[in-house]
């Protein structure tokens, strides 16, 4: 409960105020909104753990320049990258230190890394800051997954101020989406996370632009282990991709690609470059990062691996482990839509009926999983009539996803057992690539 003196200090400060101090501090945008909003259902928990005194949440964007963004040459993107995080920090620091001055307890989540890494492979963060950013009226979501300013496009970086206070006034969405689908993000991204119908495909994205960061560094580091002399590791991977590696752990990760927020078009302040003309915006800022030779990092078997060699053969598709493996029977029914690779189910139409054994109540668990028209449902219980029925002991099937146990020997001994014909696994298998 706040005191008095608190609550005094905080009468003193309006919703315009504190918009208006953000913007002094750095900021160039800013909006309010009530930490238990409606949108925010999904984040309460971490909140209100993390911040249980919180009432108020403020959202702000920094811009980034634009230019170096869509350069081809990655050391140029990535340094804005990284110079624009260390200034949303700063930001958001200078914003709590000025309310402690004035008596309001405050306090912010980082735009990006450090996180809560003991709590991967799942939700590391504290905040996600785009649905917040969304609440609060800066943005909306592009096809991209990125957030679109409505002046600035998808060219800023987001950051949250916690804030003991209630105000008088909320900002509310924009109500219009300055997204208007030119699938210029189709085009340029080189593993096909991005589908024409708006599909988003999470485990091309993060398997390639992401493969020097938590996951594809543990593949990396398992590679290392793997290997029994310098010329097998030698053999895997290339003298640049370990230099990469190097440069990513001694500066901060590099992100491989983000072309899609590259080559969006949208913002008042973006999309005049592309109206004016389109052909010469293409040609100088879409097809330098599609004709760009560089390895494409992807899963054996999935979508991304399939649309890679069609698509961009001038890119080498770089077979690489998944990292994207559950710890929890909880993680694997929550990742599967994730990791779900929709072409390789073309024709599969299976349901799938779960019951797995743990050593705690919360592991023994029943679910089913139904793969029909490229579609996947999770659902909890038994529901309907099962093509397949599997039964596992939890550590036993954990460990199979891992390859850490093998399945001939699961069955065998009773760790995995199925009623049905193993067929139906296989497909299975085939649509979750690792």
């Amino acid at each position: 409960m706040q005191n008095p003196e608190n609550r005094m200090a905080t009468a003193s400060l309006t919703a315009t105020e504190l918009r208006e101090l953000a913007l002094e501090i750095g900021a160039d945008d800013a909006g309010l909104v009530q930490m238990n909003h409606p949108s925010l259902a999904d984040q309460q928990d971490d909140l209100h753990t993390y911040f249980p005194w919180g009432r108020t949440l403020l959202a702000f964007a920094c811009r980034l320049n634009r230019e170096p963004i869509r350069s081809p040459a990655r050391s140029v993107a990535n340094n804005e990258f990284h110079e624009g995080g260390h200034d949303v920090n700063e930001v958001a620091r200078k914003i709590v230190r000025t309310l402690e001055e004035r008596g309001i307890r405050a306090s912010s989540a980082p735009m990006g890394f450090p996180m809560e890494a003991d709590r991967w492979p799942g939700k590391m963060w504290t905040i996600s800051h785009k649905p917040v950013a969304v609440a609060a009226g800066l943005g909306s979501i592009g096809i991209h997954r990125n957030l679109i300013h409505p002046k600035f496009g998808n060219f800023v970086l987001l950051g949250t101020v916690v804030v003991d206070a209630e105000f008088e006034t909320y900002d509310k969405p924009i109500g219009f989406n300055p997204c208007f689908e030119c699938r210029l993000c189709v085009a340029a991204c080189p593993v096909g996370a991005i589908g024409s119908d708006g599909h988003f495909d999470f485990s091309a994205c993060y398997t390639h632009n992401y493969r020097e960061f938590m996951g594809g560094f543990g593949d990396w580091v398992e590679t290392v282990a793997d290997s029994g002399s310098r010329n097998e590791y030698r053999k895997r991977v290339s003298t640049a991709e370990t230099t990469s590696m190097w440069q990513s752990l001694s500066f901060g990760a590099n992100y491989k690609a983000a072309y899609c927020m590259s080559v969006c078009p949208a913002g008042e302040e973006v999309i005049g470059q592309y109206e004016a003309s389109k052909g010469t915006f293409l040609k100088e800022v879409v097809k330098p990062l599609q004709k760009m030779e560089e390895p494409a990092y992807v899963v054996p078997g999935s979508d991304a691996e399939a649309y890679v060699t069609k698509k961009f053969p001038h890119k080498p598709a770089r077979r690489v482990r998944g990292s994207l493996l559950p710890t929890s029977i909880k993680g694997f029914l929550a990742g599967m839509p994730i990791t779900f690779q929709r072409h390789q189910a073309a024709g599969l139409d299976a349901v799938y009926h779960f019951t797995f054994n743990g050593r705690t109540g919360s592991e023994k668990v029943r679910a089913t999983v139904t793969i029909r028209d490229k579609q996947l449902r999770v659902e909890m219980g038994h529901k309907g009539a099962p093509t397949l029925q599997v039964t596992a002991d939890t550590d036993t099937w954990l460990g199979f996803l891992a390859r850490e146990k093998n399945l001939a020997v699961a069955l065998l001994t009773g760790g995995i057992r199925l009623r049905g014909n193993p067929k139906w696994l296989v497909a299975f298998g085939k649509c979750f690539p690792s």
